[in-house]
């Protein structure tokens, strides 16, 4: 018979206070969420007003019912709790247990990241204590891993110079790198870096090399091993100039002054066997200049370094090093298909800068052979003159003032009689004879002679 502990009416309204049996718990799931517990009724005071409740334990029906309680023993009603303001707390549902089957079968969606908090939780704790589950747990993440999209294994360009940056940042370097030889820093860092894992065959690969001479496009052919060496002998001309030794050794007594003579009769000799031995010489020869560069203080900026019919100064001697490094480096990357991003936006507005340079030494130079246009107008050294404005569009892109008639004659905005909008990608490849230049500009107007005249002077910047 039941007890005052298993649940009593409460007040006569016919509502049972004792909960309903639980369901059977199933293999293949989670156990439904437990009912809260309804509260223990209290036991009735005896009272003496009322003796007839003494004798109703006589009565059948009654002690089938339980016994009755007093108003002042009835637990609170959901109503009554309302009407005070206040909400039941609901009892805590208790954690769901899973059998081993249950907990085996959803490995699959564990691996999957796709479980329950609650089922993630119970799995891995499970894992701990059996070897086998554990076991096929790590071969499902492992299978996982291979169904992952396949990513770009290259570093961010610019990893190199934040990574660096940081570190000067809290150690400042007692022999800084000058500004104008980061460009080249970065550049010979990355094509090391995409050269690294390169085996014998990639070595050989042909790397179709072009350039722009005249009014026509220039192509030959050369290996990855050859246009490394190509770097390495013309980065040779930059440390010959420094006092460092020459990569060409004695091969430099047979005329070789000019960095197509140079990277000829490099080709012609010997090449180093196996091919990819060539990496080693030529990052060391790269650490060395920037190391010797970087003691050797600000005087040596200005120092002349010759390429055999003209001179640049050291520092942009530098920056044509990077550029031509990154636009090679572009050609062996598209001869072994892997892809290769472009420089960071300060080093190529650096770069594009020393092309618009040299652009007014480069028309002249066209003009006396007779591929370009004669000069409209004559002025005197230092005073304005026929200008052509620019404007390279992009990240590293800007304004620009080229003199039309003379290198000695100052660019004005006011005397600009012709205006030319290109891409800052596009101009670099066009400087480096990659892009025809009646297919380089995006806008133009103005002079159309003066325009066709600048756009194949940038051209044949170019050289093997």
């Amino acid at each position: 018979m039941p007890g005052p502990e298993d649940g009593a009416r409460g007040g006569g309204s016919g509502r049972p206070r004792i909960p309903p049996p639980r369901p059977a718990a199933e293999d293949n799931g989670p156990l439904p969420a437990a009912t809260p517990p309804a509260p223990e009724p209290v036991a009735p005071e005896p009272d003496s007003t009322a003796p007839d409740e003494a004798d109703d334990t006589d009565n059948p029906d009654v002690a089938l019912r339980g016994p009755r309680t007093s108003e002042a023993g009835r637990p609170p009603t959901a109503a009554a709790t309302a009407a005070a303001g206040t909400a039941p707390t609901p009892a805590p549902a208790p954690a769901p247990s899973y059998d081993h089957k249950v907990l085996k079968s959803l490995l699959g969606a564990w691996a999957l990241a796709a479980c329950s908090p609650e089922e993630t939780a119970a799995l891995e704790a499970h894992l701990t204590d059996c070897a086998p589950c554990a076991d096929e747990a790590v071969r499902l993440r492992d299978a996982v891993g291979l169904l992952q999209k396949e990513e770009n294994l290259d570093l961010d360009p610019l990893l190199r110079s934040r990574v660096l940056q940081r570190c000067l940042g809290r150690r400042p370097a007692r022999i800084p790198v000058p500004e104008w030889v980061a460009p080249y820093d970065a550049e010979t860092a990355r094509l090391d870096a995409l050269l690294r894992d390169m085996g014998e065959s990639e070595w050989r690969a042909p790397v179709r090399l072009r350039w722009f001479e005249g009014n026509r496009g220039v192509e030959r052919e050369a290996t990855v091993a050859g246009v490394l060496g190509h770097l390495m002998t013309v980065d040779g001309m930059v440390a010959a100039a420094l006092g460092l030794p020459d990569p060409l050794g004695d091969l430099t007594s047979s005329g070789a002054s000019s960095p197509t003579s140079r990277t000829e009769a490099y080709w012609r000799a010997q090449m180093p066997e196996p091919a990819g031995s060539i990496r080693e010489p030529w990052r060391d020869q790269d650490r060395t200049l920037i190391r010797t560069v970087s003691f050797a203080g600000r005087g040596a900026a200005e120092l002349e370094v010759p390429y055999g019919d003209f001179s640049l100064p050291l520092r942009d001697s530098f920056l044509d090093r990077a550029f031509e490094c990154w636009v090679h480096a572009g050609d062996i990357a598209e001869a072994v298909d892997y892809p290769y991003e472009p420089p960071a936006s300060g080093h190529l507005n650096l770069m594009i800068d020393l092309a618009v340079r040299m652009l007014p030494a480069a028309l002249a130079g066209r003009r006396r052979t007779g591929l370009a246009g004669p000069a409209r107008r004559l002025v005197a050294a230092g005073a304005p003159g026929r200008t052509l404005h620019l404007e390279v569009e992009g990240s590293a892109g800007g304004d620009w003032y080229i003199a039309l008639d003379s290198p000695a004659a100052v660019p004005s905005p006011d005397e600009a009689v012709a205006h030319v909008a290109l891409d800052g990608l596009e101009f670099c490849q066009l400087a480096a004879g990659h892009v025809p230049p009646e297919e380089a500009a995006a806008g133009q107007e103005g002079d159309r002679e003066a325009i066709r005249d600048v756009l194949s002077a940038a051209a044949s910047l170019s050289r093997l």
